[in-house]
């Protein structure tokens, strides 16, 4: 993946947030990453709402949305990303303990490009962080121009 690539990462798991970051710098991704701490923060970030940081033009970025957040549920920001012109362009990877084949075909239907469970065993977590590492390693990410 391109150095000017944003990884987004949207967890209220402070412990998973961290073990995503770490394993993703073992998979050799070294790209800027920003946290949310939840739902509502990274649909801000997007949409340009609020006081906090917002995104900026001409730049691309990759989310990693966990489904089950406080304020604002991961499927909550994924139906209004793809419902957006512009932002519908950034691709969003599910990351969520449930393997509820319904929530996967939903969220599928809603637009996400990959869906990753959670696996309750940590040796399991890390091996499909580092998988996602890979995985984004060789992905082409669109530019958000930041038109309206």
């Amino acid at each position: 993946m391109k150095k000017e690539v944003r990884i987004l990462i949207a967890e209220d798991d402070a412990g998973h947030a961290q073990l995503i970051r770490k394993n993703l710098s073992r998979a050799g991704i070294a790209n800027p990453v920003i946290h949310f701490k939840d739902g509502q923060e990274v649909h801000d970030f997007l949409f340009r709402q609020g006081e906090g940081p917002h995104r900026e033009q001409n730049t691309s970025y990759v989310l990693l949305l966990d489904i089950r957040m406080p304020k604002m549920d991961g499927t909550e920001v994924l139906e209004k990303i793809k419902n957006d012109h512009e932002l519908c362009k950034i691709p969003v990877i599910m990351i969520t303990t449930t393997d509820d084949p319904r929530e996967v075909a939903h969220c599928h239907e809603m637009g996400c490009n990959s869906y990753i469970t959670k696996p309750v065993e940590y040796d399991a977590f890390v091996k499909a962080i580092r998988q996602l590492g890979l995985y984004l390693s060789i992905v082409q990410v669109p530019i958000i121009t930041g038109d309206e």
